[in-house]
């Protein structure tokens, strides 16, 4: 499963994320991925759990992954003369494998389909990152937020979709299937927060200034900030686009503004 799984990650590299990188910033449009190796040591799986399909041809599978392996990336953009990669990562979350469809003839399912239901936890040691950050246009970037846009790109509506046989009819609809609906969510407000605002060097406590953060797989809205409340009243409505069911849910975090980093309030 491992060599499986290490073609998965290149073809998204290469496929994918290059071409994302490449448009996103003018400075990038000779950004290659040099080298792609999962390295010697596989993934675990944590436990696996199995769901009815939505139709009698089609099986859905949750496996609960856990990566810490000898992971080498190499990437390069030409125009800087500029190289720098990965040399070891962590990679723990949720994900879903749907075989569909299944046949009545070997090898018994047509495709499978592969994508994280939320965003996984990413932890990537870094080389020469000090020289990509010195590339125009990405000075005011940091590793946390390359990670977590490479975190985006493996979750729905993503997916990557393996034929297993020949001229499948269907492959362009299991590759991009229609929405299953919308969820509404009505943020209405939190209570008793914690005060994160310290003033004279800790002595006198203040409130927050708390705002949230509200995520459905890539999709992602923030509300205003409220200054000074640990009682918040937003009163804010939001529509997420659902892609998948069972599985998809509305992740929330409340964070306090402040001037340098914001604190994480839960």
């Amino acid at each position: 499963a491992w060599p499986f799984f290490g073609q998965y990650m290149e073809k998204l590299l290469v496929e994918n994320i290059a071409p994302s990188i490449r448009a996103s910033n003018t400075h990038l449009q000779t950004f290659t991925f040099t080298k792609v190796d999962m390295g010697e040591k596989p993934l675990r799986v944590l436990g696996v759990r199995a769901h009815p399909g939505t139709h009698k041809k089609q099986i859905l599978l949750d496996l609960n992954i856990s990566y810490v392996g000898d992971v080498q990336i190499d990437v390069e953009v030409k125009k800087f003369f500029c190289k720098a990669g990965v040399k070891g990562m962590q990679l723990h979350g949720m994900l879903r494998i749907i075989l569909e469809p299944l046949l009545g003839d070997v090898p018994i399912v047509g495709a499978l389909t592969m994508f994280f239901i939320r965003r996984p936890t990413l932890d990537i040691n870094w080389t020469g990152m000090t020289n990509l950050l010195d590339i125009p246009g990405l000075s005011s970037m940091s590793d946390t937020m390359i990670m977590d846009t490479i975190s985006s790109y493996l979750v729905l509506p993503n997916r990557l979709l393996v034929p297993l046989v020949p001229d499948l009819h269907e492959a362009a609809q299991l590759r991009c299937p229609l929405p299953r609906g919308v969820v509404r969510v009505h943020l209405r407000g939190a209570r008793d927060l914690r005060s994160k605002d310290r003033f004279m060097g800790g002595l006198v406590e203040g409130k927050s200034d708390p705002y949230a953060v509200l995520r459905v797989g890539t999709q992602v809205f923030t509300s205003r900030v409220i200054d000074d409340d640990l009682n918040p009243t937003w009163d804010e409505v939001y529509e997420f686009i659902v892609h998948e069911v069972p599985g998809q849910e509305v992740e929330v975090e409340l964070f306090d503004k402040d001037p340098d980093q914001d604190d994480l309030l839960g």
